[in-house]
C-alpha cells in the first residue's frame, strides 16, 4: 500500500487518507482497516473506510478512510449505517 494524499483536519480531529494499492482480487475492509492499523500504529476502532475503489481491468485500487484521534471522536462525526448501529443497540439494550 502507498499513501497517495495525508490531510489533517484539525477541526475533526482527523487525518484524511487516499492511499493506492495493488491486489489481484478487491481488498476486503478488514485487510484494509489492519493494513492501516499497522502503518499508523493506531487502533482498528479509531479508523472508518469511506471507500475501496478499482479501476476496470487494472489491479489498482484506491482507499479512501479517516484515522480518528479516538474512537470517542470516530462515533461523534460519523454517520453509522445500519449494519453497524444494530450491534451497539443490541449491546445497549442487555
Amino acid at each position: 500500500m502507498k499513501i497517495t494524499e495525508k490531510k489533517e483536519n484539525k477541526l475533526f480531529k482527523r487525518k484524511e487518507i487516499r492511499a493506492a494499492m495493488e491486489s489481484a482480487t478487491t481488498p476486503s475492509r478488514q485487510q484494509v482497516l489492519d493494513l492501516l492499523a499497522k502503518e499508523f500504529s493506531c487502533p482498528a476502532d479509531n479508523i472508518k473506510i469511506k471507500g475501496i475503489r478499482g479501476n476496470f481491468g487494472t489491479r489498482e485500487f484506491t482507499i479512501e478512510a479517516n484515522i480518528y484521534d479516538s474512537p470517542a471522536d470516530k462515533d461523534f462525526v460519523e454517520i453509522k449505517k445500519k449494519k453497524e448501529a444494530a450491534p451497539a443497540k443490541e449491546a445497549a439494550a442487555q
